[in-house]
């Protein structure tokens, strides 16, 4: 099978599998319509699989095309940095969609920085967002994932930089009482029920350590999956939330939410930026990098161990 496959294929493939669509990606690849039908039956006998089929007006990948696109991609980004090394890239002229995972309480306050930053020096480049389903680092290794933004941990073969450093804060509503007070204290903030943002479903953090440290206890009323939901459900109701300093500053005011310290020493969240081994030396990879890191103002020094 493979002795049939070549890279022109292999980025036909990929590019079937992003639009769903012979003709767009007949269009992505600048080929004509026929000549992406012969490729698409090409890849069809090579595979032993119909890789797209009808799906009602449109087409739908196959289960086994799915499992098969972060391989393929991974391949043909193998192959961008083979034939790229060493060699500088026109980032006005580069044409890639990057994927991103990215934690939700970074993705409200960096998204919209990252892709205003790569449009303004490469438009057509495509920032691909997805969320964190999970922390695992198999994404990176295949491909799946071109870059992870958030706290997760390193490994041997994967690479990570320091964006920021992050500060918990609390956010109330505008006309709450425990807002007028410009650093509330622990006590205070035990007499107001609390909303705790956990993707995990977890009522508990660092602040009931800190409480139990004083002998207070909060009350947690409500238990939400995002930064962004608590945010919001706060702003319409008599509760405290913890979000990110910099999440409350952007959208605080638009939301009709005030925000202030927590008299606790919380744990800062460390913000990272990782990628594969891999890609390490990939020059879009690294202009992408640098860019992310200028867009937040704080470069951050790498810190993973080298493969």
């Amino acid at each position: 099978m493979t002795e049939q496959l070549d890279l022109n294929l292999l980025r036909v493939f990929d590019a079937l599998l992003q639009d769903a669509s012979v003709t767009a990606a007949a269009e992505r690849l600048h080929l004509s319509i026929p000549a992406t039908s012969r490729a698409l039956g090409r890849l069809r006998r090579a595979m032993g699989d119909p890789i797209l089929v009808r799906a009602g007006r449109g087409m739908a990948p196959t289960p086994f095309a799915l499992r098969a696109a972060p391989r393929v991609r991974s391949l043909l980004d193998e192959a961008s940095a083979l034939i790229s090394a060493d060699r500088e890239i026109t980032v006005a002229e580069l044409k890639r969609t990057f994927t991103i995972r990215i934690n939700d309480g970074v993705a409200a306050t960096l998204a919209a920085a990252a892709v205003e930053a790569t449009a303004a020096l490469a438009p057509d480049v495509t920032l691909r967002f997805v969320t964190e389903g999970s922390e695992s680092n198999d994404a990176l290794r295949d491909g799946s994932v071109d870059l992870d933004i958030g706290t997760g941990e390193a490994a041997p073969d994967i690479r990570t930089a320091v964006l920021y450093r992050e500060r918990i804060v609390g956010i109330v509503c505008a006309d709450s009482s425990l807002g007028r007070r410009r650093r509330p204290t622990l006590a205070q903030l035990c007499q107001h029920p609390h909303v705790s943002a956990s993707r995990r479903g977890r009522a508990r953090g660092p602040l009931d350590d800190a409480l139990d440290a004083v002998g207070l206890q909060r009350r947690v009323a409500a238990v939400v999956p995002t930064f962004a939901v608590a945010a919001l459900l706060v702003a319409s109701s008599q509760y405290v939330g913890l979000v990110p300093q910099r999440l409350a500053e952007q959208y605080g005011r638009a939301l009709g939410l005030r925000w202030f310290p927590i008299a606790a020493a919380l744990p800062a969240v460390e913000v990272r930026l990782a990628w594969h081994a891999r890609l390490d030396a990939d020059p879009a990879q690294c202009w992408l990098r640098d860019t992310i890191r200028d867009a937040l103002g704080s470069p951050g020094d790498p810190v993973g161990r080298q493969g």
